[in-house]
């Protein structure tokens, strides 16, 4: 067995022990020769590895808790972090300027602090889960936007809305016409399914793999600068950054470069897993190289990540899978705003560049696309599409070549879509979820049946190209009326959309590979035999860290005599009895995390907690219980209570002994003949019983609290004193005394 170095770094130690070199920086202006020189130096030192494990390293951060505003996040909005370092107040007042004249001139899902670009800013503000948000963040720190209720807010295409809705809404929504569905399942299937970013059972393995490691810009910045003891490896408290010491720009920029690094390399897990199960369709998170297209701090990716994305590409070849991409609902290309546009296009080149730097083959490079959303509408639909089409020709063709537009369920139906997509020649998605909120009732009727007579249309935008289509089906929760509330998708799917056979269809589920595994066992897909259920809490496909107990070390006698060799021993010893954290080696690291012989990864629906326990959550002390006694007091207050009783019975017994008015009472005598033929007074010696006064059960009930049985004290044994015999009782004879 080896010795255990890190918890959070085992399925990484070879890939985190070495810092990455960084990619190009983008100043304004080139470093002069000196600088160039220091850069250099810096990049040759070797660093200490970092941990990119979010529950031990509190700089990084997982995907739905990431800057990056993107369809990735399982739950969006539910925190959001604002954290903008680096911004002075001028930017800070013309951000805030610009978001004012937007919301007055009536601007959509577009806003002007786009996230997808990680532009640092003051007060974003968004629907979230159909919520208004309104974030504020001072300069240079960190906070976490909190849901309000009044204020104005940006339409966002990817959010879920779950609020209450007025009477009004509600009494629309449930005079709408019922929708009309198809009846038919295209089975037996013949195409992929896939998921999006996330694995939840390789999330909860031991250590996590996921692809969604992102930080904040504060940690960038912090992270310019070197630990405090460089001979130890970084730590959250005992071991940070040290301020006071000068900075570099290349090692904060190695430092955000190894996130992306290790995420990379879990995609390479993620995909060995996905084919074991017979799932061959996977969407790459946005967030695998964080800030990669900041207008600031952003940085090419090659040729630091060339080799292994290059060896995430061959893998996807050889096992036949599909990667695609899909930019945040903040990339637009139809915006009024120079700067949105201006972040929309470096988005799209930075996901363009991380496609192509896969290397598949032609076709498999040809499906490699990214989504987009058309975003908001501005006020008029016609000028934004004018502005689409303008800002479209300027793209790269490397851009043009992957690009693909979906029906989003806020602003743009297919019907908006579909005709410019014929006219540039770009793919259209459909997405049946959103199709059923946002549609032409006068040109089609709800539902999956009407829309199928466009099939032939949007088929033909993919194969003028020669790419594989897909489609994209999610449904929404049971309790959803109006239209926002319809907007959140539910964990699972029951049924397969009507679409052909061989399509690739993405599953927009929260729970990724778990509503792909329930569409297998319902409709016994290909690779439904593959998997099991999990066992409650149990994980048979990983290395558990096993903690020796403490060794017992031998005392020594007080007068033995120390010499060196004695210190020497009991040093050994004392380091033998420290308790050591091994790891069992007994699953080979390609099958770590794989779900075992057995296949047990599928957990039912809702059991979500079966994968790893639910960590203990320290309730906090409710105000109005304040003034309640705790159960030690109450203990203690018990005892008290049993003391004060015995008390009032000793006194109680005292009390009969002494007499009313306290004397003592005269003993009776007896005259006994004398000798002489006086009589003598003897006094009798035979003890009578005193009577106690006995503590009635009421007043025992008044000391004592309420308390239960356990609680109370375990009552005193009374020993019983033997009973003195008298001399006549023992029958000794006098005459035998004499004689001995």
């Amino acid at each position: 067995m080896a010795k255990r170095k890190s918890s959070s770094t085992l399925a990484h130690e070879k890939p985190l022990t070495t810092i990455p070199t960084p990619g190009p920086f983008h100043d304004s202006k080139p470093p002069p020769a000196k600088r160039r020189a220091r850069q250099r130096k810096v990049l040759q030192l070797k660093s200490a590895p970092i941990s990119t494990n979010p529950e031990e390293n509190a700089d990084v951060l997982d995907g739905p808790e990431a800057l990056r505003a993107s369809p990735d996040a399982d739950e969006q909005g539910d925190s959001m972090d604002v954290a903008k370092a680096g911004m002075d107040a001028d930017k800070q007042v013309k951000s805030a300027e610009d978001m004012t004249k937007s919301l007055e001139d009536g601007a959509g899902s577009d806003s002007p602090l786009t996230e997808m670009s990680g532009l640092e800013s003051p007060t974003p503000k968004r629907r979230t889960n159909g919520n208004p948000v309104k974030s504020k963040a001072k300069e240079g720190t960190d906070t976490k936007a909190k849901v309000t209720a009044k204020e104005p807010q940006f339409l966002d295409p990817e959010a879920e809305g779950d609020e209450e809705a007025d009477e009004e809404e509600i009494q629309a929504a449930l005079s709408r016409p019922p929708p009309v569905n198809s009846d038919y399942l295209p089975l037996p299937w013949k195409g992929r399914l896939g998921y999006a970013c996330l694995c939840t059972y390789l999330r909860f393995s031991n250590p996590p793999v996921f692809s969604s490691r992102t930080c904040r810009i504060a940690s960038i910045l912090e992270n310019r600068h070197p630990l405090r003891n460089p001979d130890e490896p970084p730590h959250a408290t005992k071991n940070r950054p040290d301020r006071d010491q000068p900075a570099s720009i290349a090692r904060g920029q190695a430092y955000v470069e190894s996130l992306g690094l290790a995420n990379a390399r879990d995609i390479l897990k993620m995909l060995r897993w996905n084919d074991r199960y017979g799932i061959k369709f996977l969407r790459l998170s946005s967030e695998m190289f964080p800030f990669a297209s900041h207008e600031e701090y952003g940085y090419k990716l090659a040729p630091f990540a060339s080799e292994v994305l290059a060896e995430v590409g061959k893998l996807a070849t050889d096992l036949g899978h599909r990667l695609t991409t899909h930019p945040g609902q903040f990339t637009q290309l139809g915006s009024p705003r120079k700067q949105v546009i201006d972040n929309a296009i470096r988005d799209l080149e930075y996901h363009a560049e991380l496609l192509s730097l896969l290397k598949m083959p032609p076709q498999q490079d040809r499906d490699a696309v990214m989504i987009l959303h058309l975003g908001g509408v501005f006020g008029d639909k016609a000028a934004t599409l004018d502005r689409f089409r303008e800002n479209y020709a300027r793209l790269p063709q490397g851009i043009k070549n992957r690009l693909v537009l979906e029906n989003d369920d806020v602003s743009w139906s297919v019907h908006d879509l579909l005709p410019l997509c014929e006219e540039l020649n770009i793919p259209m998605v459909l997405d049946f979820h959103h199709h059923n909120i946002i549609f032409d009732a006068e040109q089609i009727r709800e539902g999956t049946k009407d829309i199928m007579d466009l099939y032939p249309r949007i088929l033909a935008t993919w194969k003028r190209k020669k790419i594989t289509p897909k489609m994209h089906y999610s449904e929404p929760t049971p309790a959803a009326i109006t239209a926002r509330q319809r907007r959140k998708h539910n964990p699972r799917v029951a049924t397969l959309p009507p679409c052909p056979p061989d399509m690739d269809l993405m599953i927009e589920a929260k729970d990724k590979e778990q509503a792909v595994f329930e569409l297998m066992r319902t409709f016994k897909l290909p690779g439904y035999d593959t998997f099991n259920d999990v066992l409650p809490h149990v994980r048979k496909d990983d290395n558990k860290p096993v903690r020796t107990p403490k060794k017992k070390t031998p005392r020594k006698k007080a007068n033995q005599v120390k010499n060196e060799d004695d210190e020497l021993e009991a040093a050994d010893q004392a380091l033998d009895a420290e308790p050591e954290e091994f790891v069992q080696e007994a699953i080979p690291e390609e099958d770590v995390g794989m779900g075992g012989p057995e296949g047990r990864v599928y957990w039912p629906p809702g059991m979500e907690d079966w994968l790893r326990p639910v960590k203990k959550v320290v309730k906090k002390k409710d105000p109005e219980d304040k003034d309640k006694p705790t159960p030690a007091q109450r203990r203690k207050a018990a005892v008290e209570a049993v003391k004060a009783a015995a008390k009032l019975q000793d006194e109680a017994q005292q009390k009969d002994s002494t007499g009313a008015n306290g004397a003592v009472p005269a003993k009776k005598t007896k005259a006994r003949p004398k000798a002489n033929g006086k009589k003598a007074v003897r006094t009798k010696k035979t003890a009578k019983s005193v009577p106690t006064a006995s503590v009635s059960d009421d007043e025992v009930s008044e000391a004592l609290p309420d308390l239960s049985e356990e609680e109370m004290p375990p009552p005193k044994a009374v020993e019983a004193v033997p009973a003195r015999k008298s001399a006549r009782a023992r029958k000794v004879s006098y005459a035998e005394a004499e004689e001995d």
